[in-house]
């Protein structure tokens, strides 16, 4: 189970004082889809338009990617990640990796 943190793609939290750095936290994953999802895909793109077989895949792969950079955090001792970024890269045709990193660093909430 993942626990909550504080995440922000920004290099500070508002209303928190950063007290340690812990290093670069990351989470990544592979993932493709299968022949019917690019046949029907492939169908959907020909009416043009939201292709929601492929947003659905996407937000899937992206959260994968955070829920690992959580916890990859956790495993840290992290009670907070700045500074989020995600990336994508093609492995091979029709695999693609994405990542989700970050800071991961202990905060106290200022008073």
């Amino acid at each position: 189970m993942v626990n909550e943190q504080l995440a922000t793609t920004s290099n500070q939290l508002e209303g928190y004082k950063i007290t340690q750095h812990l290093g670069m936290v990351r989470g990544v994953t592979v993932r493709s889809r299968s022949i019917f999802g690019n046949m029907a895909g492939g169908f959907l793109s020909i009416f043009g338009g939201r292709n929601s077989i492929y947003v659905d895949l996407c937000e899937q792969t992206r959260e994968e990617a955070y829920q690992l950079l959580i916890q990859h955090a956790n495993e840290r001792g992290a009670n907070a990640v700045i500074n989020i970024r995600y990336d994508a890269n093609e492995v091979m045709t029709g695999i693609t990796e994405v990542l989700a990193y970050g800071t991961a660093v202990i905060v106290e909430k200022v008073s």
